[in-house]
Protein backbone atom coordinates (compact mmCIF):
# COMPACT_ATOMS: atom_id res chain seq x y z
CA UNK A 1 0.00 0.00 0.00
CA UNK A 2 0.98 3.24 -1.09
CA UNK A 3 2.04 5.61 2.18
CA UNK A 4 -0.02 8.45 2.91
CA UNK A 5 0.58 11.83 1.58
CA UNK A 6 0.67 14.86 3.53
CA UNK A 7 -1.92 17.26 3.07
CA UNK A 8 -0.28 20.40 2.01
CA UNK A 9 -0.07 22.84 -0.86
CA UNK A 10 2.48 20.79 -2.46
CA UNK A 11 -0.05 17.19 -3.30
CA UNK A 12 3.42 15.45 -3.98
CA UNK A 13 5.09 15.97 -0.53
CA UNK A 14 5.45 12.24 1.33
CA UNK A 15 5.72 11.46 4.65
CA UNK A 16 7.62 8.66 5.41
CA UNK A 17 4.93 7.73 8.24
CA UNK A 18 3.47 4.38 7.41
CA UNK A 19 1.43 3.96 10.73
CA UNK A 20 -2.55 4.32 10.84
CA UNK A 21 -4.38 7.22 9.91
CA UNK A 22 -5.07 7.74 14.04
CA UNK A 23 -2.82 9.79 15.42
CA UNK A 24 -2.47 11.79 19.13
CA UNK A 25 -3.74 15.33 19.11
CA UNK A 26 -0.16 16.35 19.28
CA UNK A 27 0.72 14.66 16.52
CA UNK A 28 -2.04 15.38 14.62
CA UNK A 29 -1.55 19.76 15.12
CA UNK A 30 2.07 18.85 13.53
CA UNK A 31 0.75 16.38 10.98
CA UNK A 32 -1.75 19.46 9.64
CA UNK A 33 -0.29 22.37 7.78
CA UNK A 34 -0.94 25.80 7.27
CA UNK A 35 -3.17 26.62 4.86
CA UNK A 36 -4.84 29.84 3.64
CA UNK A 37 -8.86 28.83 2.84
CA UNK A 38 -8.79 25.80 4.53
CA UNK A 39 -6.91 22.55 5.48
CA UNK A 40 -6.83 20.28 2.79
CA UNK A 41 -8.06 16.94 3.49
CA UNK A 42 -6.04 13.93 3.13
CA UNK A 43 -5.63 12.13 0.02
CA UNK A 44 -4.78 8.30 -0.61
CA UNK A 45 -3.44 6.55 -3.56
CA UNK A 46 -6.16 5.30 -6.38
CA UNK A 47 -5.58 1.93 -4.99
CA UNK A 48 -7.39 2.81 -1.76
CA UNK A 49 -10.87 3.44 -3.39
CA UNK A 50 -12.68 1.26 -1.01
CA UNK A 51 -11.36 3.06 2.18
CA UNK A 52 -11.94 6.54 1.05
CA UNK A 53 -15.63 6.10 2.10
CA UNK A 54 -14.17 5.61 5.74
CA UNK A 55 -11.74 8.03 5.69
CA UNK A 56 -14.59 10.39 5.59
CA UNK A 57 -16.60 9.31 7.90
CA UNK A 58 -13.59 8.99 10.41
CA UNK A 59 -11.89 12.55 9.69
CA UNK A 60 -14.68 15.16 10.56
CA UNK A 61 -15.34 13.29 13.75
CA UNK A 62 -11.45 13.26 14.84
CA UNK A 63 -11.26 17.15 13.39
CA UNK A 64 -14.02 18.24 14.94
CA UNK A 65 -12.75 17.13 18.05
CA UNK A 66 -9.01 18.56 18.06
CA UNK A 67 -10.16 21.68 15.60
CA UNK A 68 -12.20 24.61 15.74
CA UNK A 69 -14.52 25.13 12.57
CA UNK A 70 -14.42 29.24 11.67
CA UNK A 71 -16.37 30.41 8.73
CA UNK A 72 -15.73 33.96 8.21
CA UNK A 73 -17.08 35.41 5.00
CA UNK A 74 -18.20 32.14 3.51
CA UNK A 75 -14.88 30.69 3.76
CA UNK A 76 -13.76 27.85 5.92
CA UNK A 77 -10.89 27.51 8.18
CA UNK A 78 -9.98 25.26 10.67
CA UNK A 79 -7.73 26.22 13.90
CA UNK A 80 -6.45 23.34 16.45
CA UNK A 81 -7.86 24.18 20.11
CA UNK A 82 -4.35 23.99 21.18
CA UNK A 83 -3.21 26.27 19.34
CA UNK A 84 -6.05 28.99 19.80
CA UNK A 85 -5.63 28.52 23.62
CA UNK A 86 -1.72 29.86 23.76
CA UNK A 87 -3.63 33.15 23.00
CA UNK A 88 -6.71 33.46 26.10
CA UNK A 89 -7.61 37.09 25.55
CA UNK A 90 -8.30 37.11 21.95
CA UNK A 91 -11.70 36.11 20.24
CA UNK A 92 -10.71 32.68 19.02
CA UNK A 93 -8.43 32.17 21.99
CA UNK A 94 -11.92 32.42 23.79
CA UNK A 95 -14.06 30.62 21.69
CA UNK A 96 -11.69 27.22 22.39
CA UNK A 97 -11.45 27.81 26.23
CA UNK A 98 -15.10 28.53 26.70
CA UNK A 99 -16.89 25.64 28.06
CA UNK A 100 -20.57 27.07 28.26
CA UNK A 101 -22.16 27.42 24.91
CA UNK A 102 -24.17 30.43 25.65
CA UNK A 103 -20.67 32.62 25.81
CA UNK A 104 -19.46 30.87 22.96
CA UNK A 105 -22.82 31.79 20.47
CA UNK A 106 -22.05 35.66 22.02
CA UNK A 107 -18.58 35.74 20.64
CA UNK A 108 -19.84 35.03 17.00
CA UNK A 109 -22.33 35.57 14.80
CA UNK A 110 -24.16 32.45 13.99
CA UNK A 111 -23.32 29.00 14.44
CA UNK A 112 -24.04 25.59 12.66
CA UNK A 113 -25.21 22.55 14.77
CA UNK A 114 -24.87 20.16 11.91
CA UNK A 115 -21.10 21.44 10.90
CA UNK A 116 -20.30 22.13 14.35
CA UNK A 117 -19.28 25.62 12.57
CA UNK A 118 -18.91 29.38 13.91
CA UNK A 119 -19.88 31.91 11.45
CA UNK A 120 -18.70 35.41 11.81
CA UNK A 121 -19.41 38.20 9.48
CA UNK A 122 -15.95 39.78 8.59
CA UNK A 123 -13.65 40.49 6.35
CA UNK A 124 -11.79 36.94 4.99
CA UNK A 125 -8.88 38.34 2.95
CA UNK A 126 -7.58 39.70 6.42
CA UNK A 127 -8.52 36.96 8.19
CA UNK A 128 -5.99 34.87 6.73
CA UNK A 129 -2.95 36.82 8.14
CA UNK A 130 -5.28 36.05 11.76
CA UNK A 131 -5.18 32.41 10.81
CA UNK A 132 -1.48 32.52 10.12
CA UNK A 133 -0.43 34.12 13.75
CA UNK A 134 -2.58 31.22 15.43
CA UNK A 135 -0.45 28.99 13.35
CA UNK A 136 2.98 30.58 13.52
CA UNK A 137 2.86 33.09 16.20
CA UNK A 138 3.38 36.17 14.05
CA UNK A 139 1.19 38.56 12.27
CA UNK A 140 2.13 39.65 8.61
CA UNK A 141 1.04 42.80 7.66
CA UNK A 142 0.91 43.53 4.22
CA UNK A 143 1.97 47.02 2.17
CA UNK A 144 -1.50 46.42 -0.12
CA UNK A 145 -3.74 46.59 2.96
CA UNK A 146 -5.77 49.68 4.45
CA UNK A 147 -4.35 50.03 7.93
CA UNK A 148 -7.58 51.55 9.19
CA UNK A 149 -9.27 48.39 8.18
CA UNK A 150 -6.31 46.30 9.25
CA UNK A 151 -6.53 47.98 12.64
CA UNK A 152 -10.40 47.70 12.48
CA UNK A 153 -10.03 43.84 11.87
CA UNK A 154 -7.62 43.06 14.09
CA UNK A 155 -8.68 44.91 17.25
CA UNK A 156 -12.21 42.72 16.70
CA UNK A 157 -10.48 39.69 16.73
CA UNK A 158 -8.65 40.84 19.78
CA UNK A 159 -5.07 40.88 18.39
CA UNK A 160 -2.40 42.74 19.26
CA UNK A 161 0.07 44.38 16.40
CA UNK A 162 2.64 43.54 19.48
CA UNK A 163 2.61 40.33 17.55
CA UNK A 164 3.59 42.09 14.20
CA UNK A 165 7.56 41.54 12.81
CA UNK A 166 9.52 45.34 14.32
CA UNK A 167 10.30 46.28 10.66
CA UNK A 168 6.73 45.59 9.22
CA UNK A 169 5.20 47.54 12.51
CA UNK A 170 7.09 50.34 12.09
CA UNK A 171 6.58 50.86 8.16
CA UNK A 172 2.35 50.05 9.39
CA UNK A 173 2.39 52.88 12.34
CA UNK A 174 4.03 55.16 9.48
CA UNK A 175 1.19 54.69 6.88
CA UNK A 176 -1.42 55.00 9.52
CA UNK A 177 0.16 58.13 10.45
CA UNK A 178 0.22 59.23 6.75
CA UNK A 179 -3.19 58.42 6.02
CA UNK A 180 -5.00 59.94 10.07
CA UNK A 181 -2.99 63.26 8.37
CA UNK A 182 -4.20 62.80 5.51
CA UNK A 183 -8.23 62.36 6.53
CA UNK A 184 -7.23 65.65 8.94
CA UNK A 185 -6.44 67.79 5.84
CA UNK A 186 -9.65 66.16 4.06
CA UNK A 187 -12.00 66.95 6.76
CA UNK A 188 -10.22 70.52 7.41
CA UNK A 189 -10.36 71.13 3.46
CA UNK A 190 -14.37 70.18 4.21
CA UNK A 191 -14.95 72.91 6.69
CA UNK A 192 -12.88 75.45 4.42
CA UNK A 193 -14.83 74.93 1.41
CA UNK A 194 -18.53 75.35 3.56
CA UNK A 195 -21.05 73.07 1.24
CA UNK A 196 -23.51 75.25 -0.01
CA UNK A 197 -25.76 72.37 0.07
CA UNK A 198 -25.93 72.53 4.26
CA UNK A 199 -27.50 76.04 3.56
CA UNK A 200 -30.90 74.89 3.81
CA UNK A 201 -30.86 72.97 6.97
CA UNK A 202 -29.28 76.18 8.62
CA UNK A 203 -32.49 78.51 7.76
CA UNK A 204 -35.24 75.43 8.48
CA UNK A 205 -37.75 76.52 11.43
CA UNK A 206 -36.08 80.04 12.36
CA UNK A 207 -37.41 83.27 12.37
CA UNK A 208 -37.22 84.21 8.80
CA UNK A 209 -35.69 81.84 7.55
CA UNK A 210 -36.84 82.10 3.58
CA UNK A 211 -35.15 85.73 3.93
CA UNK A 212 -32.71 85.16 5.61
CA UNK A 213 -31.59 82.12 3.41
CA UNK A 214 -32.52 84.51 0.06
CA UNK A 215 -29.89 86.96 1.66
CA UNK A 216 -27.47 84.31 2.53
CA UNK A 217 -27.51 82.86 -1.33
CA UNK A 218 -27.22 86.57 -2.75
CA UNK A 219 -23.81 87.26 -0.19
CA UNK A 220 -22.37 83.97 0.36
CA UNK A 221 -23.03 81.90 -2.61
CA UNK A 222 -21.96 83.91 -5.86
CA UNK A 223 -23.01 80.68 -8.17
CA UNK A 224 -27.26 80.94 -7.05
CA UNK A 225 -27.72 83.77 -9.23
CA UNK A 226 -26.86 86.82 -11.10
CA UNK A 227 -27.35 89.31 -8.39
CA UNK A 228 -25.04 87.25 -6.55
CA UNK A 229 -22.20 87.57 -9.25
CA UNK A 230 -22.78 90.81 -9.59
CA UNK A 231 -22.41 91.48 -5.67
CA UNK A 232 -19.42 89.33 -5.26
CA UNK A 233 -18.10 91.56 -8.70
CA UNK A 234 -18.50 94.95 -6.76
CA UNK A 235 -16.95 93.99 -3.75
CA UNK A 236 -13.78 93.13 -4.66
CA UNK A 237 -13.88 96.47 -7.06
CA UNK A 238 -14.79 98.28 -4.20
CA UNK A 239 -11.91 96.72 -2.02
CA UNK A 240 -9.57 97.07 -5.01
CA UNK A 241 -10.96 100.96 -5.43
CA UNK A 242 -10.28 101.42 -1.39
CA UNK A 243 -6.95 100.09 -1.70
CA UNK A 244 -6.05 102.63 -4.52
CA UNK A 245 -7.68 105.34 -2.52
CA UNK A 246 -5.72 104.95 0.89
CA UNK A 247 -2.56 104.94 -1.64
CA UNK A 248 -3.40 108.29 -3.99
CA UNK A 249 -4.55 109.91 -0.33
CA UNK A 250 -0.47 110.23 0.46
CA UNK A 251 0.82 111.78 -2.54
CA UNK A 252 1.70 115.55 -2.12
CA UNK A 253 -0.36 117.10 -5.42
CA UNK A 254 -3.46 115.63 -4.23
CA UNK A 255 -3.09 116.03 -0.70
CA UNK A 256 -4.97 119.77 -1.49
CA UNK A 257 -9.19 120.59 -0.56
CA UNK A 258 -10.36 119.26 -4.00
CA UNK A 259 -7.89 116.21 -4.11
CA UNK A 260 -8.81 115.56 -0.40
CA UNK A 261 -12.60 116.08 -0.32
CA UNK A 262 -12.96 113.60 -3.08
CA UNK A 263 -10.57 111.06 -1.57
CA UNK A 264 -13.00 111.23 1.70
CA UNK A 265 -16.04 110.62 -0.21
CA UNK A 266 -15.17 107.43 -2.07
CA UNK A 267 -13.61 106.44 1.20
CA UNK A 268 -16.95 107.08 2.55
CA UNK A 269 -18.90 105.06 0.06
CA UNK A 270 -16.08 102.51 0.50
CA UNK A 271 -17.23 102.16 4.44
CA UNK A 272 -21.08 102.26 3.35
CA UNK A 273 -20.72 99.23 0.96
CA UNK A 274 -18.58 97.21 3.36
CA UNK A 275 -20.80 98.15 6.64
CA UNK A 276 -24.25 96.99 4.67
CA UNK A 277 -22.40 94.09 3.40
CA UNK A 278 -20.99 93.04 6.75
CA UNK A 279 -24.43 93.79 8.29
CA UNK A 280 -26.05 92.10 5.70
CA UNK A 281 -23.99 88.79 6.63
CA UNK A 282 -24.67 89.00 10.29
CA UNK A 283 -28.36 88.90 9.35
CA UNK A 284 -27.89 85.69 7.61
CA UNK A 285 -25.69 83.86 9.89
CA UNK A 286 -26.96 80.71 11.49
CA UNK A 287 -25.17 81.54 14.49
CA UNK A 288 -24.08 84.42 15.91
CA UNK A 289 -21.60 82.89 17.92
CA UNK A 290 -20.15 81.43 15.07
CA UNK A 291 -20.33 84.30 13.21
CA UNK A 292 -18.18 86.20 15.66
CA UNK A 293 -15.32 83.44 15.46
CA UNK A 294 -14.60 83.26 11.74
CA UNK A 295 -11.58 84.76 10.45
CA UNK A 296 -13.07 86.17 7.18
CA UNK A 297 -16.05 87.91 9.19
CA UNK A 298 -13.10 89.38 11.75
CA UNK A 299 -10.96 90.73 8.08
CA UNK A 300 -14.82 92.24 7.58
CA UNK A 301 -14.62 94.43 10.97
CA UNK A 302 -11.24 95.36 10.32
CA UNK A 303 -12.00 96.60 7.18
CA UNK A 304 -14.64 98.94 8.37
CA UNK A 305 -13.56 100.01 11.96
CA UNK A 306 -11.35 102.27 11.10
CA UNK A 307 -13.65 104.94 9.36
CA UNK A 308 -15.97 105.24 12.01
CA UNK A 309 -13.04 105.52 14.68
CA UNK A 310 -11.58 108.26 12.50
CA UNK A 311 -14.84 110.08 12.51
CA UNK A 312 -14.90 109.68 16.62
CA UNK A 313 -11.31 110.76 16.83
CA UNK A 314 -11.57 113.72 14.02
CA UNK A 315 -14.59 114.87 16.41
CA UNK A 316 -12.78 114.34 19.22
CA UNK A 317 -9.96 116.48 17.85
CA UNK A 318 -11.78 119.53 17.05
CA UNK A 319 -13.48 119.38 20.32
CA UNK A 320 -9.82 120.00 21.80
CA UNK A 321 -9.30 122.71 19.28
CA UNK A 322 -12.47 125.11 20.47
CA UNK A 323 -12.04 124.87 23.41
CA UNK A 324 -8.83 124.07 24.84
CA UNK A 325 -5.83 126.03 23.74
CA UNK A 326 -3.39 125.45 26.65
CA UNK A 327 0.23 123.85 25.67
CA UNK A 328 -0.78 120.16 27.18
CA UNK A 329 -4.10 120.04 25.40
CA UNK A 330 -2.75 120.53 21.92
CA UNK A 331 0.02 117.87 22.96
CA UNK A 332 -2.74 115.82 23.38
CA UNK A 333 -4.19 116.79 19.86
CA UNK A 334 -1.06 115.84 18.65
CA UNK A 335 -1.02 112.20 19.85
CA UNK A 336 -4.58 111.94 18.52
CA UNK A 337 -3.36 112.57 15.88
CA UNK A 338 -0.69 109.83 15.81
CA UNK A 339 -3.34 107.53 16.31
CA UNK A 340 -5.52 108.69 14.04
CA UNK A 341 -2.87 107.91 11.58
CA UNK A 342 -2.17 104.38 12.71
CA UNK A 343 -6.13 103.52 12.42
CA UNK A 344 -6.24 104.92 9.21
CA UNK A 345 -3.19 102.26 8.22
CA UNK A 346 -5.39 99.73 9.64
CA UNK A 347 -6.95 100.47 6.12
CA UNK A 348 -4.63 98.13 4.22
CA UNK A 349 -6.37 94.93 5.79
CA UNK A 350 -9.28 95.59 2.65
CA UNK A 351 -7.26 94.02 0.91
CA UNK A 352 -7.68 90.49 2.62
CA UNK A 353 -11.69 90.56 1.98
CA UNK A 354 -10.05 89.19 -1.72
CA UNK A 355 -9.31 86.21 0.04
CA UNK A 356 -13.26 85.26 -0.42
CA UNK A 357 -13.71 85.32 -3.23
CA UNK A 358 -10.15 84.22 -4.58
CA UNK A 359 -9.23 80.54 -4.16
CA UNK A 360 -5.67 81.20 -4.55
CA UNK A 361 -5.62 83.15 -1.69
CA UNK A 362 -7.84 80.50 0.26
CA UNK A 363 -5.62 77.46 -0.81
CA UNK A 364 -2.29 79.83 0.17
CA UNK A 365 -3.92 80.13 3.53
CA UNK A 366 -4.66 77.21 4.25
CA UNK A 367 -1.60 75.91 3.21
CA UNK A 368 0.13 78.27 5.63
CA UNK A 369 -2.30 77.05 8.28
CA UNK A 370 -1.14 73.20 7.07
CA UNK A 371 2.57 73.79 7.00
CA UNK A 372 2.89 76.38 10.30
CA UNK A 373 5.50 74.03 11.93
CA UNK A 374 7.30 73.75 8.41
CA UNK A 375 7.44 77.69 8.46
CA UNK A 376 8.25 78.20 12.30
CA UNK A 377 11.33 75.71 11.88
CA UNK A 378 12.29 78.16 8.75
CA UNK A 379 12.37 81.40 11.14
CA UNK A 380 14.25 79.36 14.00
CA UNK A 381 16.88 78.39 11.25
CA UNK A 382 16.71 81.72 10.00
CA UNK A 383 16.82 83.25 13.69
CA UNK A 384 19.71 80.92 14.20
CA UNK A 385 21.93 81.96 11.30
CA UNK A 386 21.55 85.87 11.91
CA UNK A 387 22.83 85.69 15.54
CA UNK A 388 25.84 82.70 14.93
CA UNK A 389 26.79 84.98 11.65
CA UNK A 390 26.08 88.14 13.27
CA UNK A 391 28.53 87.41 16.05
CA UNK A 392 31.02 85.89 14.21
CA UNK A 393 31.44 89.22 12.10
CA UNK A 394 31.15 91.10 14.64
CA UNK A 395 34.48 89.53 16.50
CA UNK A 396 36.54 89.64 13.40
CA UNK A 397 35.19 93.11 12.27
CA UNK A 398 35.10 95.19 15.01
CA UNK A 399 38.99 96.52 15.47
CA UNK A 400 38.61 97.85 11.74
CA UNK A 401 38.32 101.60 12.00
CA UNK A 402 34.98 103.09 10.68
CA UNK A 403 33.21 99.94 10.63
CA UNK A 404 30.17 99.24 10.91
CA UNK A 405 30.30 96.13 12.48
CA UNK A 406 30.47 98.22 16.50
CA UNK A 407 28.53 95.47 18.25
CA UNK A 408 26.27 92.38 17.36
CA UNK A 409 22.88 94.14 17.34
CA UNK A 410 24.29 96.45 14.63
CA UNK A 411 25.18 93.19 12.45
CA UNK A 412 21.95 91.51 12.56
CA UNK A 413 20.65 93.93 10.16
CA UNK A 414 23.44 92.53 7.68
CA UNK A 415 23.46 89.32 8.56
CA UNK A 416 19.15 89.05 7.91
CA UNK A 417 20.20 90.81 4.62
CA UNK A 418 22.75 88.29 3.56
CA UNK A 419 20.65 85.09 4.38
CA UNK A 420 17.76 86.58 2.19
CA UNK A 421 20.70 86.56 -0.31
CA UNK A 422 19.32 90.02 -1.28
CA UNK A 423 22.38 92.30 0.25
CA UNK A 424 21.35 95.80 -0.09
CA UNK A 425 25.88 96.84 0.36
CA UNK A 426 25.20 99.34 3.09
CA UNK A 427 27.38 97.08 5.34
CA UNK A 428 30.53 95.18 3.98
CA UNK A 429 33.36 93.81 5.77
CA UNK A 430 36.89 94.85 5.10
CA UNK A 431 38.84 92.28 6.51
CA UNK A 432 39.54 88.55 4.49
CA UNK A 433 38.42 86.61 7.91
CA UNK A 434 34.89 88.84 7.81
CA UNK A 435 34.22 87.96 3.73
CA UNK A 436 34.58 84.21 4.70
CA UNK A 437 32.10 84.60 7.26
CA UNK A 438 30.05 86.66 4.59
CA UNK A 439 30.29 83.86 1.68
CA UNK A 440 29.73 81.15 4.93
CA UNK A 441 26.28 83.62 5.66
CA UNK A 442 25.18 83.75 2.01
CA UNK A 443 25.75 79.96 1.34
CA UNK A 444 23.93 79.13 4.71
CA UNK A 445 21.37 81.49 2.96
CA UNK A 446 21.02 80.16 -0.38
CA UNK A 447 20.46 76.05 1.44
CA UNK A 448 17.76 77.40 3.88
CA UNK A 449 15.75 79.17 0.83
CA UNK A 450 15.80 76.32 -1.00
CA UNK A 451 14.25 73.87 1.87
CA UNK A 452 11.02 74.74 2.59
CA UNK A 453 10.04 75.83 -1.43
CA UNK A 454 9.44 72.70 -2.35
CA UNK A 455 7.38 71.40 0.50
CA UNK A 456 5.04 74.49 0.24
CA UNK A 457 4.73 74.71 -3.32
CA UNK A 458 3.47 70.69 -3.72
CA UNK A 459 0.97 71.55 -1.00
CA UNK A 460 -0.41 74.80 -2.52
CA UNK A 461 -0.80 72.95 -5.71
CA UNK A 462 -2.24 70.00 -4.38
CA UNK A 463 -5.18 72.59 -1.92
CA UNK A 464 -5.34 74.99 -4.72
CA UNK A 465 -6.45 72.21 -7.04
CA UNK A 466 -9.09 70.53 -4.82
CA UNK A 467 -10.56 73.29 -3.98
CA UNK A 468 -10.77 74.47 -7.84
CA UNK A 469 -12.47 71.27 -8.54
CA UNK A 470 -15.07 72.09 -5.78
CA UNK A 471 -15.84 74.82 -7.16
CA UNK A 472 -16.28 74.32 -10.47
CA UNK A 473 -18.55 71.03 -9.44
CA UNK A 474 -20.87 73.91 -6.81
CA UNK A 475 -21.07 75.99 -10.06
CA UNK A 476 -21.77 72.70 -12.87
CA UNK A 477 -24.70 72.17 -10.10
CA UNK A 478 -26.17 74.98 -10.26
CA UNK A 479 -26.23 75.51 -13.86
CA UNK A 480 -27.91 72.74 -14.23
CA UNK A 481 -30.55 72.55 -11.25
CA UNK A 482 -31.22 76.17 -12.89
CA UNK A 483 -31.85 74.84 -16.22
CA UNK A 484 -33.89 72.25 -15.21
CA UNK A 485 -36.29 75.00 -13.25
CA UNK A 486 -36.01 76.65 -16.13
CA UNK A 487 -37.72 74.09 -18.14
CA UNK A 488 -40.03 73.36 -15.73
CA UNK A 489 -41.23 76.65 -15.54
CA UNK A 490 -40.92 77.19 -19.30
CA UNK A 491 -43.57 73.51 -19.33
CA UNK A 492 -45.70 74.86 -17.00
CA UNK A 493 -46.58 78.40 -18.92
CA UNK A 494 -46.94 76.76 -21.94
CA UNK A 495 -49.46 74.43 -20.02
CA UNK A 496 -50.97 77.25 -18.22
CA UNK A 497 -51.34 78.93 -21.97
CA UNK A 498 -53.11 75.88 -23.72
CA UNK A 499 -55.31 75.21 -20.86
CA UNK A 500 -56.53 79.03 -21.23
CA UNK A 501 -56.95 78.73 -25.14
CA UNK A 502 -60.10 76.67 -25.69
CA UNK A 503 -58.78 76.76 -29.68
CA UNK A 504 -56.13 74.73 -27.66
CA UNK A 505 -58.35 71.59 -27.57
CA UNK A 506 -59.84 71.46 -30.66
Amino acid sequence: MLGKRRASLSANLKIGDHRGCCRTPEEEEVYIPFAQDSLIKQWSSMQNVTDRNQEKSRIPILRNKYFLNINVGGKSFQIAYKAAARYPITRIGKLAIYTDPMKKLQLCDDYSVQRNEYFFDRDPSIFHYIFHFYRSGVLWIMDEMCPSHFVEETEYWGIHLKYAQRCCRILFEERQDELSDYLKIQKELEAELEPLDLSTVHFEGKCMGKFRKMVWNLIENPYSSVPAKIIAVMSSFFVLISIVSMTLSTVEEIKHKTGKKWMELLEMICAIFFTSEYLMRLISSSSFQKFLQAAFNAVDLVAILPFYIQILFENLDEADVLYHEELHKMENVSKLGKVLKLIKLMRIFRILKLARHSTGLRAFGFTMRQCYQQVCCLFLFIAMGVFTFSALMHSVEHDIPGTNFTSIPYAWWWAAVSLSTVGYGDSVPNTVLGRIVAFGCISFGIILNGMPISILYNKFSDYYAKLKTHENKTSLSLKISRKIRFKERALRKLSECCGADPRCHH
